[in-house]
């Protein structure tokens, strides 16, 4: 009796101290670890973040649309809601509070994130505009998801905008032909609207974004639609999936079509797509992807199950034949290789509707989720360095020993590489393990 009532006590204590801790807890997305690589070290700037509501008028009302009754004679339509969240550079004075309020994957729980970017701080007073950058997060997720990401880049000054995908987030998930359908088109919408509000005399923006210098950043669904985007229009079977778009809506990214030949957008000037799904599923194949001509990097882990590697992202990675492109694969990484913020300490708790541990919508595993997001930061700094801001010296990052656990640590003294140093740049030693990074170039 003294043993079961010991154990008792010890569990109401445990499940007390849990709930203590959560309640304290501070979510940090600004996190580097001490092995963290060189370039995902914050940059020079301060941070700001605005929230901003834009409306795309006369969209295709997917949810209004039976799929078991007969093709409507015209689409319903609708004005399609979509919450944006901007990081920016900021003012060397500026001041703000740095928590973020995001819901968790149940889309019930409500969590504090804190990070390094100030709510409503002043912008930077810049002498030049600067490159823009479009998140876009997974099927379902939100606008807070890659919150890591957005606010390490802004700070080495570009404006990132982040976009809540109406029907996609946690708590909007509808009808995945939504997605399907909306995603690209939201990128290219929110890219729109930037552009018209960084004219805007009075605006934030207004100075601040170069709308004609962009990148789209997208993670799964996100990925998805960043393929899309950039050119890679869908196969007829994925027009006629029968749990896709209803009644061929999915057509308007049909590859060769007049509505997709007139998607992609000459300022978007690079993509990177972390685990984008859709390959595995046919909704490309190596002719479709042809129609991306924008340099392309592809993130994704291994074993990524949701996505597929083999079949998956490795295959669009070698399909886009049209474009410079490179893979970056996590070795033994699933799903969520690199993209998703670590787990709040909220997510700790198993969800009965769901059925499952929220925190496993955010984790791996095998990796750490700081060490991807660290590793994740210092490529995508590299890459847009390179493509959006023509820095040259980001060239040496992006030049590496395919496998990192061939790469071989051999320096002098004072610090200059020998002619056998072939270790990963950026990388302290021994810290770059379980790695690949792949190039191919256009016509390969």
């Amino acid at each position: 009796m003294f043993h079961l009532r010991s154990t008792v006590l010890a569990a109401v204590i445990a499940t007390g101290a849990m709930a203590a801790g959560n309640a304290l807890a501070e979510n940090r997305i600004d996190t580097q670890r001490h092995d963290a690589p060189e370039l995902s070290a914050y940059g020079e700037y301060k941070v700001g973040v605005r929230t901003l509501e834009m409306v795309n008028p006369g969209q295709i009302d997917i949810l209004a649309i039976d799929p078991a009754a007969e093709k409507p004679a015209e689409w319903p339509r609708y004005d399609r809601p979509l919450s944006v969240e901007v990081w920016y550079p900021a003012e060397s004075t500026a001041e703000g509070s740095t928590e973020l309020k995001a819901y968790l994957r149940d889309g019930k729980t409500e969590v504090k994130l804190v990070g390094q970017a100030m709510r409503e701080a002043a912008p930077l007073a810049s002498e030049e505009a600067l490159p823009l950058v479009i998140i876009s997060h997974g099927y379902p997720g939100n606008r807070f998801l890659l919150a890591h990401l957005a606010e390490n880049i802004a700070s080495k000054g570009y404006v990132v905008a982040s976009i809540d995908h109406t029907d996609s987030t946690y708590r909007t998930r509808a009808a995945f032909g939504s997605t399907l359908v909306n995603r690209s088109l939201d990128q290219t919408f929110v890219l729109g609207e930037l552009a018209r509000l960084a004219g805007e005399d009075g605006n934030f923006l207004n100075g601040l974004a170069d709308a004609d210098n962009a990148a789209v950043i997208g993670y799964s669904m996100g990925g998805y639609g960043a393929i899309i985007t950039a050119g890679g229009g869908v196969t007829q079977a994925a027009v006629d999936l029968s749990w896709g778009g209803p009644h061929g809506t999915l057509g308007v990214h049909l590859s060769g079509s007049d509505s997709h030949n007139g998607l992609p957008d000459p300022r978007i000037k690079t993509i990177v797509a972390f685990g984008p799904w859709g390959m595995e599923r046919g909704f490309w194949d190596a002719e479709t992807l042809k129609g991306i001509k924008i340099p392309s990097l592809f993130i994704a882990g291994s074993i990524d199950d949701v996505s597929g590697y083999e079949k998956g992202v490795r295959a669009i990675w070698q399909g886009t034949s049209s474009a410079d492109r490179s893979l970056l694969t996590f070795d033994n990484a699933n799903h969520n290789a690199g993209a998703p913020m670590p787990a709040p300490a909220e997510a700790d708790k198993v969800d009965a509707d769901l059925g499952f541990n929220l925190a496993e919508h955010y984790n791996d595993a095998v990796w750490d989720s700081v060490r991807m997001n660290n590793i994740s930061q210092h490529f995508v700094t590299a890459w847009l360095g390179h493509y959006l801001k023509g820095d040259e010296t980001m060239a040496a990052y992006l030049d590496l020993t395919p496998p990192a656990n061939d790469g071989v640590w051999a320096r002098e003294d004072d610090g200059t590489n020998k002619p056998e140093h072939t270790h990963w740049n950026g990388f302290q030693n021994r810290t770059a393990k379980g790695l690949r990074y792949e190039v191919l170039k256009a016509g390969e």
